[in-house]
């Protein structure tokens, strides 16, 4: 950990401001947050200041490799004493340019998996109302086309984002260090990014409690089916346009927390993320495969998308016991 994190570190413990920091340094405020970002260095009355105010030693503030956490966390997992890597301001920029843009190809490759079966939806509940002169048998080939031709590009998307991402995926998945700046730069990126975030996660909530309403309408009206075909439709088409939007979101921050490791990626939950991969793998096969056998079994297409909302809500709730059956073993 370098001066800036441990500066930004020591001032979260004791609970003060930026500006309550300054006033008992006697600085501005805007020099104790160009510390924080390593836009500045303290000088040597203020690093002997801020040892006596944290309660720390000037090595500690001064030398990276003194680093509490790093002990701590050594000790709990049992970790070698090996160094870890460093990791540079240009591949943190990389990092994070390579999540940005990785974002837009996952999250329209999921959008793509959730529109596949509209099409077979509608079509089939229009040639049930006799809406259009063509048989069951080629609207539901038709549909069946469309959904896999769907499924199949989206599955191409994965698989290549996945292999483009593969030699920085150890970021997410084991502990390291950054080099000096690079901790300051990433929490100013996301500190401006912050107010996006909040503002995507808002609109995706409020469009997901607007999305039944074309199914209340049609419910109360008694409509036709090919009318509740296409309100379906829209139904899976604003779920898309949400699921898109969040994950596009939640990339990008978790870029972020990823090169901070904090949230969901500081080194414990990497840890216990390495224990709930495989559950998390069996879990969503198993799902896919329900979905297909029962849809092609039972034909109701507009019916069996339901799973994944369930299975959605039921996965989370499984996780969390895994998890906490893993905490009590350890």
């Amino acid at each position: 950990m370098i001066l800036a994190d441990k500066i930004t570190e020591e001032r979260k413990k004791n609970g003060w401001s930026q500006e309550e920091l300054a006033n008992q340094l006697g600085v501005s405020r805007q020099a104790v947050s160009k510390w924080e970002i390593a836009g500045a260095i303290p000088d040597l009355q203020r690093i002997l200041q801020m040892s006596e105010l944290f309660g720390v030693s000037t090595d500690y503030l001064l030398k990276d490799e003194l680093d509490e956490e790093r002990i701590i966390s050594n000790e709990c997992f049992g970790a070698s004493s090996e160094p870890l890597k460093k990791v540079t301001i240009e591949e943190a920029n990389i990092f994070l340019d390579m999540k940005r843009k990785g974002s837009k190809v996952v999250a329209n490759a999921t959008s793509m998996c959730i529109l596949s079966p509209v099409l077979l939806i509608i079509l089939g509940t229009m040639t049930e109302d006799h809406m259009f002169h063509i048989s069951e048998s080629l609207s539901a080939s038709l549909g069946c086309v469309f959904l896999f031709g769907m499924i199949a590009a989206a599955v191409f998307m994965f698989i290549t984002y996945g292999m483009r991402e593969a030699h920085m995926e150890d970021l997410e998945k084991d502990s390291f260090e950054t080099e000096y700046g690079v901790s300051g730069m990433v929490r100013e990126k996301r500190d401006t990014y912050e107010p996006t975030f909040i503002r995507n996660i808002a609109i995706g909530v409020v469009l997901c409690i607007l999305s039944v309403i074309p199914l209340i309408i049609v419910g109360v009206m008694e409509a036709p089916d090919y009318i509740c075909g296409i309100s379906v439709g829209m139904l899976l088409i604003i779920i898309a346009v949400v699921v898109n939007l969040l994950i596009r979101t939640g990339m990008i921050k978790g870029s972020y927390d990823t090169l901070l490791q904090e949230g969901e990626f500081t080194k414990e939950q990497k840890q216990l993320k390495k224990k709930t991969d495989t559950f998390s793998g069996v879990y969503w096969c198993l799902t896919t495969a329900i979905y297909l056998g029962w849809s092609f079994w039972s034909r109701e297409w507009d019916f069996t998308w339901i799973i994944w909302p369930v299975a959605g809500v039921l996965f989370a709730a499984l996780l969390g016991i895994v998890k906490m059956i893993i905490g009590k073993k350890e």
